[in-house]
Formats: structure tokens, C-alpha cells, sequence
């Protein structure tokens, strides 16, 4: 019996010494999503915040077009086309990598 209790209790030791050895940082296997991607109307291939007017005009016609969100869907990073750039093609908004 003395045996068991100082086997297991040997155990428990190593068991509490291994643990801070095996911790790991937490790193996110989930894609970050983009503002356009997270805030996107569902069948409204205009961003609100790329081209105000494009999207409200795609409301008032009350059209359909899955194109943002197939885009969405592929790559929860997708920034579409129509902004993200300024005049002179440099990214606005670039992606953070965590």
C-alpha cells in the first residue's frame, strides 16, 4: 500500500512539472473576416462602406446577386474590388495577421 501511495503520488508530481512544459500559445485556426464580409447584405454584391450609393441603389431595386457572398463564403478575408484601394492603388485596409 505504501508503494501505490508513493507511485501515485510520484505521478501527480511529474504530471504538475509537465503541464507548463506542454502549454502552447493559442493560435485561431478560423480566418479573420473583413468588415465588407462581416457586414455584407445578403444578396447585394455592393459593399455599404466601398460604395454607398451602389448598395443603395441595389436595394431600391430590389435585385439579387450572390457574388459577395460566394466571395465571402471562399475567403472570409475578401476585400471586394470596388474599394479597399485608394486612387493610386494602395490598400486602404490592410489584413491583420494574428
Amino acid at each position: 500500500m505504501t508503494k501505490l501511495k508513493l507511485l501515485v503520488g510520484t505521478a501527480v508530481v511529474f504530471s504538475m512539472l509537465a503541464g507548463p512544459a506542454m502549454a502552447r500559445r493559442y493560435t485561431s485556426s478560423r480566418p479573420v473576416q473583413s468588415v465588407y464580409c462581416a457586414t455584407r447584405e445578403m444578396g447585394n454584391p455592393h459593399s455599404q462602406y466601398c460604395d454607398y450609393q451602389a448598395w443603395s441603389q441595389w436595394r431600391r431595386f430590389g435585385s439579387w446577386d450572390s457574388r459577395l457572398d460566394n466571395a465571402c463564403l471562399a475567403n472570409p478575408a475578401y476585400i471586394p474590388g470596388e474599394c479597399g484601394r485608394d486612387a493610386q492603388g494602395n490598400v486602404l485596409f490592410p489584413r491583420n495577421v494574428y
